[in-house]
């Protein structure tokens, strides 16, 4: 009775863990065995990479699962099982199409008719949608297709330009170009210090020039002050009045019958004038010389 009962314990530990083991395989694969589900079934004639525990979506909502996919020999198709949401009432008339993914695998999208729930079990036509890779195939390949000749043209087209001499020396002649602009910036960098330096001292002598031209205004200014109250037309009036008489007197010198034309034009009177001096002179210089001669000295 113990080697029973002991037995019945191994025996029930190991179906215990065998059915652990393929509850956890379901699971890892996405399939939750616990959950409860509605089963119904669909033919495919190719997988296209679905698999188990692939997604079934309604308008990009997942209602459901692939649970299992079989081969059916009789019919030569692939019976697929799919464990629908429990509160997922499939409705007659509704059909499921089987899509491929951009980056591989392929999942089913269920489209949703209009008539009376379906019976669990029941199998939902298929229908031929095209997916994203089948556009991708027939769209966008046959343009890639076409397009490859034209890259291959164009990288000749570039291998030949890179290859040319002539680009190799206009690609030189720049490297020259830019390595002159290098230094002219530096000079032009220099200089900027240089005048950032400079200008200090300048601007204290247009403020030294400003305040000297400030200083002459006042100058002038005072200057013009002064000249308003100069009596200026009085100062006219009287050199006016000095003109005229030098005009006059001029006028009395030109003329000849006047007193002083007379003596400045009459040349004998110029002559006797002249004697008249030079013999006072001679005069002057006899008593210098000869003082007892003209001055007499008694003493008593």
């Amino acid at each position: 009775m113990k080697f029973f009962n002991k037995n019945v314990k191994i025996a029930l530990t190991v179906i215990a863990g065998l059915a652990l083991l393929y509850w956890g395989i379901n699971y890892l694969k996405g399939v939750n065995l616990l959950t409860p589900a509605n089963r119904y079934y669909t033919e495919i004639e190719s997988t296209n990479g679905l698999i188990e525990a692939a997604p079934v979506t309604v308008n990009g909502f997942q209602v459901g699962q692939v649970r299992e996919i079989n081969y059916d020999y009789s019919k030569n198709k692939i019976t697929v099982m799919l464990a629908m949401n429990k509160e997922m009432k499939v409705p007659q008339g509704s059909t499921i199409n089987l899509v491929s993914g951009l980056m591989g695998g392929a999942s089913l999208v269920l489209n949703l008719g209009s008539g009376a729930p379906m019976q669990q079990g029941s199998f939902i036509p298929t229908t031929d949608v095209p997916g994203l890779m089948d556009h991708v195939t027939e769209n966008v390949l046959p343009a890639v297709t076409d397009l490859l000749p034209k890259v291959d043209s164009i990288i000749d087209n570039v291998n030949g330009l890179t290859g040319d001499p002539a680009v190799a020396a206009a690609v030189t002649r720049l490297d020259a170009i830019t390595r002159q602009l290098q230094i002219s910036a530096q000079q032009l960098t220099m200089l900027m210090n240089g005048l950032n330096r400079s200008v200090p001292g300048v601007m204290t002598n247009v403020n030294g020039i400003t305040n000297n031209l400030t200083g002459a205004t006042g100058n002038l200014t005072e200057l013009s002050e002064s000249l308003k109250q100069m009596p200026l037309d009085e100062t006219m009036n009287k050199l006016n009045t000095t003109l005229a008489n030098l005009q006059a007197l001029s006028e009395q010198l030109n003329d000849k019958n006047s007193s002083l034309g007379k003596i400045m034009n009459d040349r004998e009177l110029y002559d006797n004038a002249n004697h008249a001096i030079a013999s006072l002179d001679s005069l002057l210089t006899d008593i210098k010389a000869h003082p007892k001669r003209y001055i007499n000295v008694k003493v008593f």
